[in-house]
């Protein structure tokens, strides 16, 4: 009965020491740099990288952008500011369509039409 017991403990042992070796391979596998977890690792820490460049070219870009927008804004407000003086300004001259004495122009042409002859 002993000796049964130890082949079977024997036995256990050498399937235990089996399947260490086999988790042991998948393992190696899974964590090369290679193919496998680690490759996808270095992947995203290289795709961080790049994202994080992106991020700070598009706060340079956008602080610039910002300022220009600024300038733009404040050149707007002046020119807006003087075509609120000439408007105001129009109010004081006098109206075109009238004359000197107040009265409305003519036209400076007349036409007429004459009768063709020999009809």
């Amino acid at each position: 009965m002993e000796m049964i017991a130890d082949i079977l403990l024997v036995a256990g042992a050498l399937g235990a020491g089996f399947y260490c070796f086999v988790l042991a391979r998948r393992l190696a596998r899974f964590t090369d740099l290679d193919n496998g977890v680690g490759a996808a690792v270095a992947v995203l820490s290289k795709q961080v990288d790049e994202l994080g460049q992106a991020l700070q070219t598009a706060q340079k870009s956008a602080r610039d952008s910002a300022g220009s927008l600024q300038e733009l804004t404040q050149q707007a407000e002046s020119v807006a500011n003087r075509l609120e003086l000439l408007v105001a300004s129009m109010h004081d001259l006098p109206d075109q369509s009238r004359g000197v004495a107040g009265q409305e122009r003519q036209a400076d042409a007349t036409f007429l039409r004459h009768a063709t002859r020999g009809r």
